[in-house]
């Protein structure tokens, strides 16, 4: 894909690229080596979505060694200090079931519940990875915060937690990145150098990032990467 096309064409792209995302529970992960070793995982789904958007990336996660959970908290509309508490609670009884701290993966969204999650709870997570997710730079550097803005009481400025999500997390981070995403800036889901330990450039749109096998096989084997440096 040209990464130089003009912001239009790349929003274009996008529509072709959504129903991805609603077809995502008819479609089959490939088999591939185990990686995960019975570890937990928890998948947080972007903005108007739900667990059906990552229905492909938990199956792949699963035919690969993980025991994936979606969030199981709905649609997700925007950054609620309630849904964070009970995520919270969720990934501690995950690590206590498994014995085994748990993968946090965030879609576009999501990606911002992960960070935050990882500076709260750091001691129950084993890895943070952001999909395509703007924790980085003018957050009204997309084409989703009047979306946003629309469904929740407060600015994307003004987000209710205190976490500088900006800061990278105490834990393994990598961002995945496209360099032709049509919603979210691609910058800001890139970051700086030091946010985040690991970054890994996927140029898919920002609906097929999350959903397209193929990059979801290119995720997961970073994933793969980065935990062999860690042991």
């Amino acid at each position: 894909m040209d990464a130089a096309a003009p912001p239009m064409r790349r929003y274009l792209r996008e529509t072709l690229s959504l129903p991805r995302v609603l077809l995502n529970p008819l479609r089959r992960a490939r088999t591939g080596p185990d990686i995960g070793h019975g570890r937990p995982a928890l998948v947080i789904p972007g903005l108007t979505t739900g667990d059906i958007s990552t229905t492909l990336l938990r199956r792949t996660l699963k035919a690969r060694g993980f025991v994936p959970e979606g969030w199981g908290l709905g649609i997700n509309t925007g950054a609620d200090p309630a849904r964070l508490k009970r995520l919270e609670a969720l990934i501690a009884a995950l690590h206590r079931q498994h014995g085994k701290p748990v993968l946090l993966i965030g879609w576009s969204l999501g990606g911002l519940y992960a960070r935050v999650l990882a500076h709260r709870i750091p001691q129950h997570l084993a890895m943070v990875v952001t999909v395509a997710s703007p924790f980085a730079g003018d957050r009204r550097a997309n084409n989703a915060w009047k979306v946003y803005e629309a469904l929740n009481d407060h600015s994307v400025y003004d987000a209710p937690f205190g976490e500088d999500i900006e800061v990278k997390p105490p834990v393994p981070t990598i961002a995945v990145w496209s360099a032709v995403d049509g919603i979210v800036a691609p910058e800001c889901c890139c970051g700086e150098d030091h946010m985040s330990d690991h970054r890994l450039r996927i140029d898919a749109p920002h609906f097929a990032i999350g959903t397209s096998r193929r990059a979801i096989e290119r995720i997961v084997a970073k994933i793969a990467e980065v935990e062999a440096l860690a042991n």
